[in-house]
């Protein structure tokens, strides 16, 4: 957890942590959203000494966001999200494919 975080900061922090955990990521990248998804709100918040111009600015935050821009990047999403989406969906033969064939199941 972020130091100088209150209560409500660390509930926040532990909620998110706990929800990426049952969508599957691992224990370390569970850590990391919920770090930067707290440190982000307490940026918007003026709650930090320091702070992004994206942190301030967005007119969303980070909970509505809900990763909108790790999955729309140039190339689209990771070959490690797809294969987490084909997981949901129990898409036969995944762990076979590689990431266009990955694509062309889940219909992107």
């Amino acid at each position: 957890m972020p130091r100088g975080a209150d209560a409500k900061r660390e509930r926040q922090y532990e909620h998110i942590k706990e929800s990426a955990r049952n969508r599957g990521e691992s224990t370390g990248r569970a850590k990391e959203i919920a770090a930067r998804t707290v440190n982000k709100e307490r940026a918007r918040a003026g709650e930090s000494k320091t702070a992004s111009r994206t942190s301030t600015r967005d007119p969303k935050s980070a909970s509505q966001r809900g990763g909108e821009r790790s999955r729309g990047g140039a190339r689209g999403p990771t070959r490690d999200q797809l294969y987490a989406e084909a997981r949901k969906k129990n898409v036969d033969g995944r762990s076979t494919m590689d990431k266009q064939q990955l694509k062309k199941a889940l219909g992107y």
